[in-house]
């Protein structure tokens, strides 16, 4: 499956924003990438924030252009707000899931040990970063070695950060639960989710 390669804290730079990860570059350089960085910048149309907004939240969730523009779809043809149902789809994704629990340091590395097979869903493994997790899913960490060492070392790592409420988490038994669908209240998103759909529906 597609994944994105290219450089990140110039994406980063660029958004103004940690799309994958914290960065001290963000933190030195505040301002966008390449020698016209520092300067101010021409007024952003309103079609090129929507893009903004898009690309944001793309990046943030490690998803390349076609596997966002399903998830779009698929949100718009569900009932409810487009925006919140597409947020909630993104959430509920078996890497991001991982990733919230604190079994992987970050998006990417929660993908990774999807795909390697690290991870079990209700006992079966599953493979598919994109997995839609249900209400009552169970995800646990594979028991070997490896990758309980992966985990043991991400979930140390991620002392400071916090399981979200929809989910429960059993750091001895490396298994974490999801309670709830999360709602608009319990998602903090990078971008405008409004600016996106707004974007896609033009």
């Amino acid at each position: 499956m597609a994944r994105y390669t290219g450089p990140r804290v110039r994406i980063s730079r660029r958004f103004g924003v940690p799309l994958f990860g914290p960065t001290k570059y963000l933190e030195r350089r505040n301002y966008g990438p390449g020698v016209h960085g520092p300067k101010s910048r021409r007024k952003v149309s309103d079609y090129g924030l929507g893009l903004m907004e898009k690309q944001k939240l793309r990046y943030y969730y490690g998803l390349m252009e076609r596997q966002f523009r399903r998830v779009y779809e698929r949100a718009l043809r569900t009932r409810g707000v487009t925006g919140e149902i597409m947020l909630q789809i993104l959430e509920t994704r078996l890497d991001n899931v991982v990733y919230h629990l604190g079994f992987a340091p970050t998006r990417p590395a929660a993908r990774q040990m999807v795909t390697h097979g690290h991870i079990r869903v209700n006992g079966r493994k599953v493979t598919v970063p994109s997995y839609a997790l249900k209400v009552n899913d169970v995800i646990e960490v594979k028991n070997s070695t490896v990758a309980r060492q992966m985990a043991s070392r991400a979930l140390e790592a991620a002392g400071g950060r916090s399981v979200p409420d929809w989910l429960s988490l059993n750091k001895d038994a490396f298994k974490g639960t999801v309670m709830r669908l999360p709602g608009r209240e319990d998602i903090h998103p990078i971008a405008n989710e409004q600016a996106v759909v707004e974007f896609y529906s033009r």
